[in-house]
């Protein structure tokens, strides 16, 4: 695992997007970030791709399913930084390693991100298969001192402290809202709960989470849309629900990470069409 903080995180920024840029003059214009099993997408990807372990000061990723490697090129006729595999809190990172390469897709010109991410369904409706438009967060970690914002703060990223009352831009979750519609998708939305990981939940803190608000719960993505937002970007997150949570110690289900997997697979294709369908879209409201 690869961290380095020894330096100024303007300093790591501008060196690693440097490196980026040696390897690529296309500047991006939106940030896509592919989740537990849907890092297939970026095959799809017309560009130039680098592993992370390249990448100066880039954090490895070590979650099964998570490839590591940074896409720069187009998709969908849309100039795309797409990570292959995310870094999540559970492998031992701190927040600020987790949301680095989202600082440095902002710094290499991204100014919208779409986010992706395999969650647990706590609301009874959502079905495994459901695509979830995050409307709203409840971050249990960051209520935990996990902010990655915390420390000393670099204005060349951001400003001190940032409003999230809008973290989901609601024209983005608009836009996607109306392409759901006219391509025959059935999106929900819901208010994504984050937690840490990488031991699932307990029926108890399924319940907390359920009365707190939350209809979902996963272990990712929070951090990030924090990092994107501090950076001035506009963000819009998309989970795939591939689990059911258990609420109840009578419920004999054991949660397991192989339903996710084969959850997510299942989900592929029609998260790929969607996707591709809503990334002119929202790429072409960025301001």
């Amino acid at each position: 695992m690869k961290t380095a903080q020894s330096k100024a995180l303007g300093q790591r920024l501008d060196e690693a997007v440097a490196f980026i840029r040696g390897r690529t003059g296309q500047v991006p214009s939106l940030a896509l970030v592919l989740g537990s099993g849907l890092g297939d997408l970026a095959d799809a990807i017309e560009g130039v791709a680098i592993p992370y372990g390249m990448i100066p000061h880039f954090p490895s990723s070590t979650a099964p399913s998570h490839k590591g490697v940074l896409h720069i090129g187009t998709l969908a006729g849309v100039r795309v930084v797409a990570m292959q595999g995310r870094m999540h809190l559970f492998e031992g990172y701190t927040p600020q390693d987790v949301v680095l390469p989202m600082q440095v897709m902002a710094r290499l010109g991204a100014t919208t991100a779409l986010l992706t991410n395999a969650a647990g369904g706590i609301r009874e409706d959502f079905l495994v298969t459901d695509l979830v438009l995050i409307e709203d967060h409840l971050s249990l970690a960051g209520l935990a001192g996990n902010d990655p914002l915390r420390g000393i703060n670099d204005e060349s990223v951001g400003q001190r402290f940032i409003s999230m009352n809008d973290a989901y831009a609601k024209r983005l979750r608009c836009e996607a809202m109306a392409v759901a519609g006219e391509t025959g998708v059935d999106l929900k939305s819901g208010v994504y709960g984050f937690v840490t990981g990488p031991s699932f939940e307990t029926p108890a803190e399924i319940r907390a989470m359920r009365a707190l608000g939350a209809d979902l719960v996963g272990m990712s993505t929070v951090p990030e849309v924090i990092a994107a937002r501090h950076s001035g970007m506009e963000v819009l997150a998309i989970s795939t629900v591939t689990n059911k949570t258990v609420s109840s110690l009578d419920d004999d289900h054991i949660t397991n990470a192989e339903e996710v997997w084969e959850a997510a697979e299942l989900i592929r294709p029609k998260l790929a069409s969607f996707v591709n369908a809503l990334l002119p879209r929202i790429a072409g409201t960025a301001k």
